[in-house]
């Protein structure tokens, strides 16, 4: 079965993970019962996640026909005679309104229906909830069929409560067994101590006696070894000595001012004296450590330079590799307060340039994401998702990039920001997204 891409924006894209089957039609009956029988309505509606029903009736409501699909032998009929290339038209409006993501275009949404009677497209991706038009004659269909909600989503929740109440359950018991050690440890001990005691006093009666009663060295040893070796089975040693692992712990010992500025490289591991100067240098001088290269990008794009020049221009700024990354973003993107997606889309080819300087830069790009959104004055914290969905799209930022920043980000000093419960569901949807190809 031939297979296109969903959404005729992303007709051209060879390598779009979303395909439906093209469309088959077949003319049934003659005269005033003549039919078109939408031969493949079930395997299109299963790649839409849709019900068959609503694909069919939204052919009826806009041809003004009748049409009905039949549940039980999986037929959808309209009635009439229409040309494939018409229905497949009326199909990507479909897609377009019942479908497809308002803010990203991606065709991995669930219905939603409010308590108010209106439906809803929730994104997998990017978590945007778009309104649908409730003046569509296919809205009230759906109102009066709702579409089934997942089965196995209250079996993983109960999966969920069992994983967790077996996990305390273990905890418990190992808890227990601690407690059996320590009190096995201080009976041990005590033995040990009345021993010492009483050869002592039988010493003074007789020298024959004390080879009896009084325990050997080598027993005592025993004793103490096991005891040892018990306590330290229950310690495990480790430490972490990634790059992830060191710099957090760096941002944690330092302070506010010093770690915004600390830039932990394998390559230079010698300028942290410098950068502890430049820190207190700019704190007596009051101005924030950025301003300065911030006020060289706004010049160099002032400019006009484009961006397949904008690498030579950067490299030549005396500030270091995420100075320069989080000035660009800042100039390119300050002062816009809505629609941070669709400007990212616009000048992705600045930030591709950025990206391609050196390796990490695309963990320099995502540190200035985070540093632009982290600031009160700016809005774009609320669109976190599009605008790594945005840039994931274009090819700037890779899968594994993402999830390493995202994964020390959590765990570091700004782990309570609002930025990761934002960029979340775009981290579901890539981890659900690498799941998938890995069973395939």
């Amino acid at each position: 079965m031939a297979l296109q891409n969903i959404g005729a924006a992303n007709s051209d894209d060879a390598f779009y993970r979303y395909k439906m089957p093209k469309m088959i039609t077949k003319i049934e009956g003659r005269g005033n019962g003549i039919k078109t029988n939408i031969v493949n309505m079930v395997d299109i509606a299963k790649a839409l996640a849709r019900p068959a029903s609503y694909t069919t009736k939204y052919f009826g409501c806009e041809l003004g026909a009748q049409s009905k699909f039949d549940e039980k032998s999986g037929t959808s009929h309209v009635n009439g005679a229409h040309d494939t290339a018409k229905l497949a038209g009326l199909l990507e409006n479909f897609i377009k309104k019942f479908v497809q993501c308002y803010g990203c275009g991606n065709p991995e949404t669930e219905i939603l229906i409010t308590k108010s009677q209106m439906i809803q497209l929730k994104c997998a991706a990017c978590g945007f909830v778009s309104d649908v038009d409730m003046r569509d004659k296919l809205t009230t269909f759906i109102l009066k069929n709702p579409p089934e909600t997942k089965k196995g989503s209250k079996d993983k929740k109960a999966m969920r409560r069992a994983e967790k109440e077996r996990l305390k359950e273990g905890e418990m018991a190992d808890e227990e067994q601690k407690k059996i050690k320590k009190e096995v440890k201080k009976k041990g001990s005590s033995t040990v101590k009345d021993g010492s005691t009483k050869p002592s006093t039988k010493k003074k009666a007789s020298a024959s006696d004390d080879d009896h009663v009084s325990p050997t060295h080598s027993q005592v040893d025993e004793k103490e070894d096991a005891s040892q070796e018990d306590g330290d089975d229950d310690i495990q040693w480790q430490t972490d000595t990634s790059l992830e692992a060191a710099h957090q712990r760096i941002q944690e010992q330092l302070s506010a001012v010093t770690a915004d500025m600390v830039m932990l490289s394998t390559n230079e591991p010698e300028k942290n004296g410098k950068i502890a100067t430049k820190a207190s240098n700019g704190s007596q001088n009051g101005d924030s450590p950025n301003y300065s290269t911030l006020v060289e990008v706004k010049a160099i794009l002032n400019k006009g330079v484009g961006a397949k020049d904008l690498q030579s221009h950067l490299a030549a700024l005396p500030a270091s590799a995420q100075d320069k990354t989080n000035a660009l973003f800042e100039a390119l993107f300050e002062g816009i307060e809505k629609g941070f997606g669709k400007e990212v889309i616009k000048k992705k080819s600045y930030l591709a340039a950025a990206v391609s300087m050196e390796e990490g830069s695309q963990l320099l790009l995502l540190g200035a994401i985070e540093a632009f959104c982290m600031k009160s004055t700016s809005s774009a914290l609320k669109e976190v998702a599009l605008i790594l969905k945005a840039l994931y799209d274009a090819d700037v930022l890779e899968e594994e990039n993402v999830l390493q920043w995202y994964q020390v980000g959590t765990k570091g000093v700004n782990k309570d920001s609002k930025i990761w419960k934002n960029a979340k569901p775009f981290i579901d949807w890539l981890q659900s997204a690498e799941s998938e190809s890995e069973e395939e």
